[in-house]
């Protein structure tokens, strides 16, 4: 063994401890280059192996001959006498070359099987499009996807992250993290609550609003541990160092429940729920409260209302007693007419019914619901009116009929006022009448 060969494999031993590379890994590459290396040569074979000695360090270059089907029929030894000033220019590129393929490798099966963990990394670059996180051995890159909105990272900061992707490039592994997945919030809670970490509680569901809120429900597989307090901890500990983590994002841990009603009710905390109503065909949850937990069973902006609908699967519809008493006592039983508002050509406002028709413009409506309520207005009190005067017509008429009763039994009664009613000429049928009377009389008087 020459003393170059020795130095040679000291050195390559050396650097495949230091790399973590193993001594055969490194002699394949090296023997794959000088196979390169040999056939550039002006009097090289078509066919060639080069075979390096893992003992003695001896190099060899064998020409091949091989027929139709890639069998070999003829080799001889064809090592170039300089082949050892070559095969040392050719280790030194190989040897760093691979180095580096193996390094990416090793990088990338570190991280390749952590997606969804956790890791801390070092702000080192933030711009507009992402944050770079030094991880030690790899950096990692937050997108500007996947920052909370508020945040401000400091150069030199430390920061966990959630590991969303690990991607292999051509430049070693491309470790992709958030801050904004709901993943973070679990990966948090294990590292502050033993009881996860051993299985005894488990958080079934998750809803994050990044920066401002998040719900969490937490089942205890072991009776004799509280789920809430366990990650609550003495005094808000636990669940404080998460929100400290987190930049002062609120957290909020509910029992878990497999009835859909107390999960409902537990996930609208902390406002207190009188009566929830499922409808499983929708999906949807009415959910009563008193008037003055209105306001706080939505949340600012919703925030609460939506995040409960997150946790629990189900779309939640909030009504305040009053507003539930007004609806089945006001709206019971009464039919409504389909359609929407719409935009016509012209701009305006109009309501198309869904049946279809034309469509009545916003005036239209209005005059129409105006008509309809002076209708009723007038309508209502009319009625009266109507059948008193029908009551005051036959009243009247009875009136009339009594008078001409009266001036009947006057006529007949009081003869000399007839008379003289006829004398005066004012009415001829006043003067037939009492001469009529007289006629008679007359003829009652002959007789006698």
């Amino acid at each position: 063994m020459s003393k170059t060969n020795f130095e040679f494999l000291d050195a390559l031993g050396q650097i495949a401890r230091d790399k973590g590379i193993s001594v055969e890994t490194l002699l394949d590459a090296l023997a794959n280059a000088l196979v390169a290396a040999y056939k550039r040569r002006p009097d090289a074979a078509e066919e060639a192996v080069v075979t390096i000695d893992p003992d003695s360090g001896e190099i060899r270059v064998y020409g091949q001959e091989l027929d139709e089907d890639g069998n070999v029929i003829r080799e001889w030894d064809d090592t170039p006498n300089d082949f050892g000033r070559i095969a040392a220019q050719t280790a030194k590129q190989v040897i760093l070359q691979r180095i580096r393929e193996v390094e990416r490798d090793l990088k990338y099966e570190e991280y390749a099987g952590r997606e969804g963990d956790i890791v801390t990394g070092i702000v080192q670059q933030t711009d507009n499009r992402y944050t770079l996180l030094d991880l030690g051995k790899v950096e990692a890159l937050l997108p500007q996807a996947e920052q909370v909105s508020y945040e401000r990272y400091e150069h030199g900061a430390r920061l966990k992250a959630y590991i969303v992707e690990v991607r292999k490039t051509t430049k070693g592994p491309q470790i992709v993290v958030s801050r904004s997945h709901p993943g973070l919030i679990k990966r948090l809670f294990e590292l502050e609550v033993p009881e996860i970490s051993s299985g005894a509680v488990e958080i079934k569901a998750a809803a994050r609003e990044p920066g401002h809120r998040t719900k969490i429900a937490v089942w205890s597989n072991d009776p004799n541990v509280d789920p809430v307090g366990a990650c609550v901890g003495a005094r808000g500990s636990r669940v404080r160092m998460v929100t400290n983590e987190l930049r002062g994002e609120r957290v909020d841990v509910v029992p878990y429940s497999d009835d859909p009603v107390e999960l409902i009710q537990s996930a609208l905390a902390p406002a207190r729920v009188r009566e929830v109503r499922l409808d499983d065909e929708s999906g949807t949850a009415t959910v009563i409260v008193s008037d003055y937990q209105l306001s706080l069973a939505i949340g600012k902006e919703g925030q609460n209302a939506r995040l409960a609908a997150r946790l629990t699967g189900w779309r939640i519809d909030i009504k305040s007693e009053t507003q539930l008493a007004e609806e089945e006592s006001g709206y019971a039983g009464e039919e409504w007419a389909e359609g929407e508002w719409v935009q016509n050509e012209a701009g305006e406002m109009v309501w198309q019914p869904a049946e279809g028709g034309s469509a009545v413009s916003a005036t239209e409506w209005a005059e129409g619901a105006d008509g309809a309520d002076e209708a009723a207005a007038d309508g209502a009190p009319g009625d009266a009116p109507a059948d008193a005067d029908a009551d005051a017509g036959a009243d009247s008429s009875a009136d009339d009929s009594a008078e001409a009763v009266a001036d009947d039994a006057s006529t007949a009664v009081d003869p000399e006022a007839t008379i003289e009613a006829a004398g005066d000429g004012d009415s001829e049928a006043a003067t037939s009448a009492p001469e009529s009377s007289d006629d008679g009389a007359q003829a009652e008087e002959d007789p006698a």
